[in-house]
């Protein structure tokens, strides 16, 4: 049995989970997202309480593999749900002498000690916004795709260790 899995997700008010077979769709005020679980080995339902449950279909054996997906879906879905409803984000910080960021339309502008200014492209589905001039918020509905782009703009410059100058995650330790 899985310790993640058995836990039910609630749902917010503002935010629902419409279920058709074995698709997902969660939208929310912030958005919406589409996922899909593998409905030959688990069966999804949401309660009176407005929480969203997942199981393992009453007829399979449940094995170390069913296990380990069933957490996994679980997470996933809960994500989702998260971010749907309250968003997902990442603090990054340009530590540095002459260090700095600003946006220049759908491009995010970085000095960072090189000759020339950066310009990392904006996807679409994510926000970025320029606290001060070195501090960067990231912020979106997918999970995934704000640590992803997080970490794109933290390897345009990785801190260095001696005097702890490039970009990095707010309260990261070097």
């Amino acid at each position: 049995m899985s310790k993640i899995g058995k836990k039910n997700i609630i749902v917010p008010k503002e935010s629902s989970v419409k279920i058709e077979g074995g698709n997902l769709t969660i939208t929310g005020p912030k958005g919406s997202k589409t996922l899909t679980i593998n409905d030959k080995i688990f069966s999804s339902k949401i309660n009176e309480k407005n929480e969203f449950q997942i199981l393992p279909l009453k007829n399979k054996n449940i094995d170390k593999k069913t296990t380990i997906l069933w957490g996994t879906y679980r997470s996933l879905i809960n994500n989702a749900v998260t971010g749907v409803s309250t968003g997902h984000e990442k603090i990054l910080e340009l530590n540095g002498v002459g260090f700095r960021a600003n946006l220049k339309g759908e491009h995010l502008n970085l000095q960072i000690g090189f000759s020339h200014d950066v310009n990392f492209k904006i996807p679409k589905d994510i926000k970025i916004a320029v606290e001060k001039q070195t501090i960067i918020k990231i912020n979106g509905v997918d999970k995934d795709l704000v640590a992803k782009i997080a970490a794109d703009i933290k390897s345009l410059k990785p801190v260095e260790p001696y005097k702890a100058k490039g970009i990095k995650e707010k309260g990261q330790f070097v």
